[in-house]
């Protein structure tokens, strides 16, 4: 049995930031959250001052340290996106599909799938962005991918029996049975790169929708006279909404209106990443047309926002310094809120006992000094 005692730092606990308090690890699970003294056992890991946080959960990442999932389909390409992203304190992530035909889906599932049978640090399932969009709303997305689900579409979507299924559809170009097919075949779905207007927005939450997927961009806005999908977003008390909190997808301001609109623990903390996060390459290809991140901006070739340049330590970093939340709350956005969206909640994203060793450690300037998967460093 390997014993590991985490002390001499500020641990996020149940109850916020604590001092005085240490972290008994046995075999990659907390098995006591103590205060006074470490006891004299194991390995003895000195924080020196620093954050002990819950290790950061991020279900939409395209691609990371060079590779774009879309590209590169397999398991080794899901441990470099992994590897990639885990400098920056991400320690359990979606690998995110964008738009693409019937065989690269099905080799992402299996790649994911294997990923997972194989213990790839990180990876917990997998995050399917289309093919089911509307073509007004479709980003960087290439819309000749676009289809509505038949009943093999469904069945392969949510094909992934090992790990956690998200898939982003339009809920207008969706129908709702198919919508609910999908949630009973143990998917979660979420809207996004929606036209949607309130009324159809609210039909897909009823149909089983439990998600909102980069909430404002890609979707209708709320107006006074038609609330659109964001109005449907915020209105709903059940639903999560994930944001891409980099100063430039959406205005501070917008992402501080929607925290006070939503209850708390909704409001989940994403990258939307795409190869240039924990790689020194600038672009990358996506059907076959060049992506480039500029000043940390990525644009398409007509200058359209493709994704982000960001990482989860910058988006904690943001959350306080852009939207003026505190550390803790940041903290939990990135770990907890989206471990219990994704139905993970019972696990991971809290440093409480029963819970996988997931940890990562900040120094005073809130950038990641060392991360931990299950007690491995």
């Amino acid at each position: 049995m390997t014993t590991q005692v985490f002390h001499n730092g500020h641990i996020l606990t149940e109850r916020g930031f604590e001092t005085g308090v240490c972290v008994v690890v046995e075999d990659g699970h907390i098995v006591a959250v103590l205060h006074g003294p470490p006891p004299a056992i194991g390995e003895h890991i000195d924080l020196q001052g620093g954050s002990l946080v819950p290790g950061f959960i991020d279900m939409q990442v395209n691609g990371g340290g060079g590779v774009l999932f879309n590209n590169e389909t397999t398991t080794e390409a899901l441990a470099t996106i992994a590897r990639g992203h885990r400098k920056y304190g991400t320690t359990g992530m979606l690998p995110t599909l964008i738009s693409d035909d019937i065989d690269v889906m099905r080799r992402a599932i299996d790649a994911t799938h294997d990923a997972i049978a194989q213990g790839v640090p990180g990876i917990l399932g997998i995050h399917l962005e289309g093919p089911y969009l509307a073509a007004a709303r479709k980003g960087t997305h290439n819309a000749s991918k676009f289809r509505v689900p038949d009943a093999d579409d469904i069945a392969l979507a949510t094909a992934l029996d090992n790990g956690v299924t998200v898939i982003t559809l339009a809920p207008e170009c969706v129908p709702t049975h198919s919508v609910t097919a999908m949630v009973e075949r143990g998917a979660i779905v979420c809207a996004g790169h929606t036209a949607a207007d309130y009324a159809q927005t609210r039909a897909g939450l009823e149909a089983g929708i439990t998600g909102f997927t980069h909430l404002f961009n890609a979707m209708t806005p709320l107006q006074g006279r038609e609330p659109g999908v964001v109005g449907a977003a915020l209105d709903d008390a059940s639903s999560w909404v994930g944001v891409i909190v980099d100063g430039v997808h959406v205005h501070p301001a917008s992402l501080r209106v929607a925290i006070a609109a939503k209850p708390r623990g909704k409001v989940v903390l994403v990258t939307d990443a795409m190869p240039m996060v924990g790689s020194d390459d600038s672009s990358f290809d996506l059907y076959g047309e060049t992506i480039t991140a500029v000043d940390g901006v990525v644009r398409n070739a007509a200058g359209s926002l493709a994704g982000s340049a960001l990482d989860m330590a910058s988006a904690v970093r943001n959350s306080v310094h852009l939207l003026g939340l505190p550390l803790d709350e940041a903290c939990r956005m990135a770990a907890q809120y989206p471990a219990e969206f994704l139905g993970l909640g019972h696990r991971l994203g809290r440093i409480a006992t029963g819970y996988r060793a997931d940890f990562v450690v900040l120094d005073a300037n809130l950038h990641v000094r060392h991360s931990w998967i299950g007690g491995t460093e």
